[in-house]
């Protein structure tokens, strides 16, 4: 018996389109850091606890940590890499360096693309205890969480 069976997966990972082939069982998260080179999206828990792999997947925010590569066939991703646009930080990205809202930064790309889901899939302006509440899904061991919620609350114009 030779050989590991591979599946072809065609995406779209922030405005650029793969082609690749896949293991059945390789993890969203292992797939965008070790194939694609997109290491900004971390691995902490493994379980989706954390919140560090956090990207979105069709515009949702999903943990990449939960999902296999070839679920994401025929998608489109975002991950903290696609975040800034030409060369110019997002508007969540400028409210953190203002806030000093991340100290070691681990959790902090799964944060942004959590808070930009949040921000782009309301009418209104979300509240700080719905922020706080966005945040319970994320584990953060530096900031004691106020900064993030300030610049979240921010850029929602809710501060």
């Amino acid at each position: 018996m030779g050989g590991s069976v591979v599946n072809a997966v065609v995406l779209t990972v922030n405005g650029r389109s793969y082609n690749e082939l896949v293991e059945p069982r390789l993890l969203l998260s292992d797939f965008l850091r070790h194939t694609l080179g997109l290491t900004g999206t971390h691995v902490g828990c493994e379980h989706g606890v954390c919140g560090a792999c956090t990207v979105r997947l069709d515009g949702a925010a999903v943990r990449s940590c939960l999902l296999l590569a070839v679920q994401a066939d025929g998608k489109s991703i975002e991950t903290i890499e696609g975040l800034a646009a030409n060369g110019d930080l997002h508007p969540l990205q400028e409210a953190f360096r203002k806030h000093h809202a991340l100290q070691c930064g681990f959790c902090t790309s799964g944060i942004l693309m959590a808070a930009a889901d949040l921000l782009e899939s309301r009418d209104t302006a979300p509240t700080r205890e719905e922020i706080v509440d966005m945040l319970s899904g994320h584990l953060c061991r530096c900031t004691g969480y106020e900064p993030i919620v300030d610049a979240i609350a921010e850029v929602a114009g809710s501060s």
